[in-house]
């Protein structure tokens, strides 16, 4: 049984077929998929899933914090599985031309974000990072 369905279940969300397709289809994605986007691979796995059951599944496992859902400056959110380990942590880079998402991790701008906070009297218990740009042109 997959991390994700096992959360699930742990908390008694009911686990129909569908969901379960969406689930696994979720954990396989290597990108931040868009409802639409999990809904069509999920699709060619099962043609029963519906994009409201997309919407739906997507809006219990982010109430249930298991996924974290994005907002990258498009009219589209975005999706992740959410990470339990404190080494997963990263940040994105957004390539405004292409839309792509870059994942990446920096132990110098976790030590900044933590030293603000310090400077100015908080302590972080999470955050996010987005940069936004488009590749140089030589």
């Amino acid at each position: 049984m997959s991390r994700l369905l096992q959360k699930c279940a742990d908390v008694g969300l009911k686990m129909t077929e569908q969901r379960k397709v969406i689930l696994k289809v979720l954990e396989e994605s290597d990108d931040h998929p868009s409802v639409e986007t999990l809904c069509e691979r999920a699709k060619q796995v099962d043609a029963s899933v519906s994009i409201a059951t997309v919407y739906r599944t997507l809006g219990l496992l982010d109430n249930l914090g298991l996924v974290i859902k994005h907002d990258f400056g498009g009219s589209t959110a975005r999706f992740e599985i959410k990470s339990e380990h404190d080494h997963d942590h990263h940040h994105h880079l957004i390539d405004t031309e292409t839309g792509d998402i870059i994942e990446f991790q920096d132990d110098k701008l976790e030590e900044l974000i933590h030293a603000i906070a310090e400077r100015l009297g908080y302590e972080v218990v999470d955050h996010t990072f987005e940069l936004f740009g488009h590749k140089k042109k030589p």
